[in-house]
């Protein structure tokens, strides 16, 4: 087995073992997740752990030592095991090996649940400290949702937030290490209006953002709302002219361009004692038009 399907009603969601990632999901026998196409982007909704975004020179630093864990991290490549699954409900759970513990020399039990309904998908990371040293963490979702949802064309799409933001989000050094610079969005009251002219210099980062919330409305009508109340961050990222939008909600986020402390220096970075156990759980709802 290398996948699983969920259902609920009429909608369906594909649950790929490796990654833990979804990899469709349906309402009403409409599209909602882009398909992937390796020319633009291989991915369709990863899984983001233990660290989120860009690393400096692909690696991290522990206690001098220096581990080649790049990119979103190793879960994304990971087969995960079933642990729980009915029609419309699955846990996958994944804990460290050899393979992880020459990228992060910490244990960890981490487990990702979906929970299908008419029109939403709930997804949770659950992350267990099991050893006997802190361990660092930073997780997030990484879904691509089609743009256009409907039938009316790219133009004329907007994120709308739950609360005001600030018009600005950092600016992204080559390699996407976080800058302490920042560049203008066009944010209109909690509205903003989506082009591909935004993306031309990579991913838009809200980080401690005031929103738990927030909806993507293509010129349809038609919505994707996130809710993130166990997450701290969002991310916008598409490239421009691609049919795709993701919405992530992070906890961390890429390197401080310059940065090169420890992992537990990180900012941004959640650490967890030995024993502990922490949840981060998000909700998509799809709205037609």
């Amino acid at each position: 087995m290398t996948e699983l399907t969920l259902t609920h009603g009429d909608a369906e969601a594909t649950i790929a073992l490796l990654g833990a990632e979804a990899r469709s999901w349906r309402v009403g026998g409409r599209d909602l997740l882009w398909p992937s196409d390796p020319a633009i982007w291989s991915d369709i909704s990863p899984i983001l752990y233990p660290v989120v975004g860009w690393t400096r020179d692909g690696e991290e630093r522990v206690d001098g030592v220096r581990y080649p864990l790049s990119l979103h991290g190793f879960a994304r490549f990971e087969t995960f095991a079933v642990e729980t699954s009915t029609p419309d409900f699955a846990r996958l759970t994944l804990a460290d090996n050899s393979s992880t513990r020459a990228l992060y020399p910490f244990a960890f039990a981490l487990a990702v649940e979906y929970r299908l309904s008419a029109d939403a998908l709930a997804i949770a990371i659950e992350v267990a400290n099991p050893g006997e040293r802190r361990a660092p963490y930073a997780c997030g979702l990484h879904p691509g949702f089609r743009w256009p949802l409907g039938s009316a064309g790219r133009e004329g799409a907007l994120v709308q937030f739950e609360k005001a933001e600030r018009p600005e989000v950092p600016e992204l050094a080559p390699g996407g290490l976080i800058r302490s610079t920042t560049r203008p969005v066009p944010l209109c009251g909690r509205n903003l209006p989506l082009s591909d002219a935004l993306f031309e210099r990579d991913a838009l980062c809200f980080l401690d953002c005031a929103s738990r919330s927030l909806t993507f409305i293509d010129a349809s009508g038609a919505s994707i709302t996130m809710e993130y109340e166990g997450f701290q961050h969002v991310g916008l990222w598409t490239k421009p002219g691609a049919p795709f939008l993701c919405l992530e909600p992070w906890i961390g986020y890429s390197d401080p361009d310059g940065f090169t402390g420890d992992l537990f220096e990180k900012p941004g970075m959640r650490v967890l004692e030995p024993g502990e156990q922490v949840r981060h759980e998000a909700r998509f709802i799809f709205r037609p038009e």
